[in-house]
């Protein structure tokens, strides 16, 4: 059995899921997704095999293109902790501000997709300074507003879990940024389709 997270139901609009897939809208930001990957998995009759975190995001141009799609392997919450990123007169491991997906479930999904690092912001980037100064701190790859809550909801339930993302738009200037949320969904979709496919023929 598979759990799909989305932030919204339109972001998988164009994607049908086969029996054994459930799909969840959790809600746009990094807490409402992180109380219902939370939620859904305490209250699931059987446990799920994977939780998959899918929906459209922002990229870098020189990342990916509007209409691609990326696998998040890896995913950060941006500006948490202490203004410009310094260290925090608290005990080490007390923030936790980056999330993994799972290596095992990254190794079985190998060769379909393109990797792509994450970054979770609570306000979209909306200017080319904003873009710069964040990219500069964490070296990330594509913009969305819950991958890093989904991740790690996921990993502290002990479900492997990894993230898919259409790409909408460019990171960036808002005037600028090419936004076309039905090539990000339609990217979204065909990603998932080939996802879903692969693990189900590792179960067999």
């Amino acid at each position: 059995m598979l759990l799909i997270v989305c932030a919204l139901p339109a972001e998988l609009r164009y994607y049908d899921a086969p029996a054994g897939v459930t799909i969840i809208a959790g809600g746009v930001g990094p807490v409402e997704s992180a109380i219902a990957v939370a939620r859904a998995l305490a209250l699931a009759r059987t446990p799920y095999d994977a939780v998959i975190h899918a929906g459209i995001a922002g990229a870098y141009r020189d990342r990916a293109r509007v209409g691609d799609a990326r696998i998040v392997t890896h995913d950060a919450l941006a500006d948490f902790g202490l203004e410009g990123g310094g260290a925090l007169a608290l005990p080490a491991g007390t923030l936790v501000e980056t999330a993994e997906a799972d290596p095992a479930l990254v190794a079985r999904l190998a060769g379909i997709l393109t990797h792509a690092r994450g970054l979770t912001v609570s306000t979209v980037t909306a200017t080319d300074a904003t873009g710069v100064r964040l990219h500069v701190r964490y070296g990330h790859d594509v913009e969305t507003m819950e991958g890093f809550a989904v991740l790690r909801a996921a990993a502290l339930a002990g479900t492997p879990a990894v993230g898919v993302r259409g790409i909408s738009n460019y990171i960036g200037d808002r005037t600028a940024s090419e936004w076309d949320f039905a090539a990000g969904a339609r990217a979204t979709a065909t990603a998932l389709e080939a996802i879903v496919a692969r693990l189900a023929s590792a179960r067999v």
